[in-house]
């Protein structure tokens, strides 16, 4: 088990009530949201981006906004705010969005959902959070106070959307078909790619171990009918010197050996009386 394994599974297990494994565990990583304007005309400032990091740690997800105990699926158990300063959003800001962390138990139950998401159609997702101030992005006042400016309108270059700002709980996130956050989903799974790649090694290694332990134990037994078949053709040997001598050997010098020393006892066995051809004797004699 790498060390980013171990440090996700304590991370996870701070909200199961017994220790869980990783191969108990599906893990995966979901884009909550970011600070880009979405489909609604909205955007997270980086002040709401920062604060919604802290409160989705160990909130659930579900399907469709639908808030039952029988929709739960997942829970987030560790966030991230990630920043593309390559990239600029339509405000001319980083891009940078909120990274949550997944686990969903692994079940027969789940297993097509499972699926589906590792196979893309499980993918978009949105967010449910309490937002306390809603700013135009032209004037900068609050959009209650009677605000002339609208949304999606352009006002010299700048396109006028609604600023989300000072975020006072998160609720949920769930699996949408189409997300107001136009990148919002999940995300290629890297890191489980190379925990793949890590698995793989250790099980070639763990085979390559077991044949290395296997062909020892071959090369052993053939030695030990080397001494046996030395003694039946030579008569009294020291079985020291023999080991001694096959100690050095390869697998295939010592199978030659051994099959030098088959033949040589096969020679000096052959039987003194031979059978009589009864067929040829008696040939006179039959009707």
């Amino acid at each position: 088990m790498t060390p980013n394994i171990q440090e996700k599974l304590e991370q996870l297990n701070q909200f199961t009530r017994r220790t869980f494994t990783e191969e108990e565990v599906f893990l995966f990583d979901v884009k909550l949201c970011d600070n880009e304007i979405d489909r609604d005309g909205e955007r997270f400032s980086l002040e709401a981006l920062a604060q919604l990091k802290t409160l989705f740690v160990g909130k659930t997800g579900i399907f469709d906004h639908i808030p039952s105990g029988e929709n739960q699926t997942a829970r987030i158990y560790a966030t991230q705010l990630v920043e593309e300063p390559e990239r600029q959003t339509t405000s001319g800001e980083p891009y940078t969005y909120l990274k949550g962390q997944a686990y969903m138990i692994r079940t027969e139950k789940n297993g097509a959902l499972i699926q589906e998401i590792d196979g893309g159609i499980k993918k978009e997702v949105s967010v449910s959070c309490a937002v306390s101030s809603r700013t135009c992005s032209i004037c900068g006042c609050e959009q209650r106070s009677g605000c002339v400016h609208q949304n999606g309108m352009l006002y010299g270059e700048k396109l006028c959307h609604t600023v989300l700002s000072d975020i006072t709980d998160a609720y949920e996130w769930s699996f949408v078909a189409i997300p107001a956050q136009r990148e919002a989903g999940v995300t290629k799974r890297f890191r489980n790619e190379k925990d793949t790649i890590e698995k793989q090694r250790d099980a070639l290694q763990k085979q390559l171990a077991e044949q290395t332990e296997t062909l020892l134990q071959v090369e052993d037994h053939v030695r030990q009918d080397i001494i046996r078949l030395q003694f039946l053709t030579e008569g009294v040997i020291e079985a020291d010197a023999i080991s001694e001598i096959t100690k050095h050997m390869d697998l295939k010098g010592l199978l030659h050996f051994q099959k030098t020393l088959r033949k040589k006892q096969l020679a000096q066995c052959q039987p003194q009386l031979t059978p009589v051809d009864t067929e040829t004797t008696n040939s006179a004699f039959q009707m």
